[in-house]
């Protein structure tokens, strides 16, 4: 592979071809990517470190009036109506901070004040400068509809991003929906209409999400609500709808915890996680009646009982193949985590597991306790390989890397064995020491994997900063390749951008025939799924005989 003058990693010319010049494989990169992201979004603005406009590409004239080479030199803020322009600004404070943005609601400065969906990214330059990458997609004029907790863009996320902020959120309201039979779960209208309801009337940014069945979570900033009178709300839209039921309502302080933006975001996010799983008793139970900092405070014991499963390896493997899709061979296997409930310590779930981890700050310790696990898994089979994830936190750690690459060096063969998919758990914070740990795991033939490519906006970003080998398809695009154009254009371009950096694609939850064979027609070339094979122990023939 060379590297390209944008730097992106571009295959060499075909034999026999005389190869495009730098700057046209330059031109053709820069074209293919906003292709890809105009292709999820309407208006694709870069900006300067001012906020200014210096590059504009998308349907300006349809939606502004003018075309976008009239926007160059003019501020960002011009985009949206006056009281979103707040909003902006923090954005753009953010992308100082080199962190990216989350989806977010504003309107653009025209006459139906059209909503849009705002993302970003910095793009800091070789000279030294920053950029700012800003995607507008546009949106329903109703209230979209709220996303429950496995949408990699949910609640949970923004709920984080609105954390980081510099003025941040004010208070988390949670609330339990529960009738004659239990919790209430109501059609995916309803589900929208409370969301509606949660956030009507706020004009501070108010988000809500639905963590669970009857589980309901609302992020507020300055302007907090009555909790009795979310409660009403809600109350009112089941009654509308033929439901009658009860609302428990619950609320902690996100202003002025005493914590640092790490660990109070961390907290948060099992916070979210505790409730969905067990309701207001779960969160009474984690510690946090005292907000985030009793949480924080109270997980102290817990951290080490968790410190010690990982010592003494008290978890299992579980090991599912990823297949050709045209010979349905296993090509490789990825290690899933499975917790082994303790006392004291009794989290069953894969997800609350990491969740806490990441909670307490032992993401790192954990991934080097599954790494250790799949490398023993890894040398005792034959002619397989095993992919272990590890968080972006873990691919940064200097620590991290000097301890994987002693265990490469004091295992022959093991490198031949093992492959890394970089999951966006923990965003990865330090990139050039990313980079770095990538180019030395593939330097000793350790194959890597980019995971959950299209969940998450940092997905462009991570694909054209790490030179990798595979890249995985979220199973979301799976689902929805069958019925939907745009799913499938979507698949058929990063198969495309994917072959052109060297890499292949890994589609993931393939659960039918009709998934598999979409899929394999749009060009991927690997699959994992149910239809495939569940999580469990490795087949006898990738084992060595006794």
């Amino acid at each position: 592979m060379t590297e390209g003058a944008a730097g992106v990693a571009v295959p060499p010319g075909p034999v026999g071809l005389s190869a495009p010049s730098p700057d046209a494989q330059a031109g053709r990169m820069r074209e293919r990517y906003v292709t890809f992201a105009l292709a999820a979004a309407d208006l694709l603005i870069e900006a300067d470190a001012q906020g200014l406009i210096t590059y504009a590409a998308g349907t300006f004239e349809a939606r502004l009036g003018t075309d976008a080479l009239s926007w160059i030199g003019r501020p960002v803020l011009d985009l949206v109506v006056l009281p979103d322009r707040d909003r902006i600004t923090a954005v753009l404070r953010q992308l100082r901070e080199h962190q990216r943005v989350l989806p977010q609601g504003v309107r653009l400065a025209t006459a139906d004040q059209r909503p849009m969906s705002l993302t970003g990214l910095p793009l800091p330059q070789g000279d030294g400068e920053l950029r700012f990458c800003l995607c507008l997609a546009s949106m329903a004029t109703a209230p979209p509809p709220i996303k429950p907790i496995p949408d990699k863009l949910s609640f949970a996320q923004q709920a984080e991003m609105r954390l980081k902020e510099g003025a941040g959120p004010n208070s988390l309201s949670l609330f339990e929906v529960t009738g004659p039979d239990g919790l209430v779960a109501p059609r995916s209208d309803i589900v929208s209409q409370i969301g509606a309801a949660l956030t009507e009337g706020g004009q501070d940014g108010r988000i809500a999400g639905e963590l669970a069945n009857g589980r309901y979570g609302l992020v507020q900033g300055t302007q907090a609500a009555d909790l009795t009178d979310l409660a009403a709300r809600i109350q009112s839209v089941l009654s509308k709808g033929g439901m009658q039921a009860t609302v428990a309502a619950h609320t902690m302080s996100l202003a002025d915890t005493g914590l640092t933006t790490v660990q109070a975001t961390r907290a948060l996010r099992y916070a979210l996680a505790a409730f969905a799983r067990g309701g207001e008793d779960s969160i009474l139970e984690e510690g946090f009646a005292g907000g985030l900092p009793g949480f924080v405070a109270s997980a102290t014991s817990r951290a080490e009982a968790m410190r010690r499963i990982l010592a003494e390896r008290r978890f299992r493997l579980a090991f599912q193949p990823i297949v050709g899709l045209r010979d349905r061979r296993a090509h490789h296997y990825e290690a899933l985590l499975r917790p082994i409930p303790a006392p004291g310590f009794p989290l069953e779930q894969t997800q609350d597991f990491v969740t806490f981890a990441e909670a307490v700050g032992l993401v790192e310790e954990l991934d080097w306790a599954v790494l250790e696990a799949v490398a023993q898994a890894a040398s005792r089979t034959r002619n397989v390989r095993i992919a272990c994830n590890l968080s972006g936190h873990s691919m940064a750690s200097v620590n991290f890397r000097e301890r994987f690459m002693r265990m490469l060096e004091s295992v022959p063969g093991l490198a031949t064995r093992l492959m890394v998919e970089v999951t966006e758990t923990a965003e990865i914070n330090d990139e050039e020491a990313a980079v770095t740990m990538v180019r030395m795991l593939r330097n000793r033939k350790v194959q890597v994997c980019l995971d959950d490519f299209g969940a998450g906006s940092a997905a462009f970003r991570y694909l054209r900063l790490l030179n990798i080998d595979f890249v995985k398809l979220d199973g979301l695009y799976v689902r929805g390749a069958l019925n939907n154009e745009r799913d499938r254009s979507f698949i058929s371009s990063i198969v495309e951008l994917s072959a052109s950096l060297g890499a292949a694609v890994v589609a993931e939850r393939i659960e039918t025939e009709a998934e598999a064979q979409v899929i394999r027609e749009l060009g991927v070339q690997f699959g994992q799924g149910y239809l495939f094979g569940r999580p469990g122990a490795l087949p006898d023939a990738a084992r060595w005989s006794d």
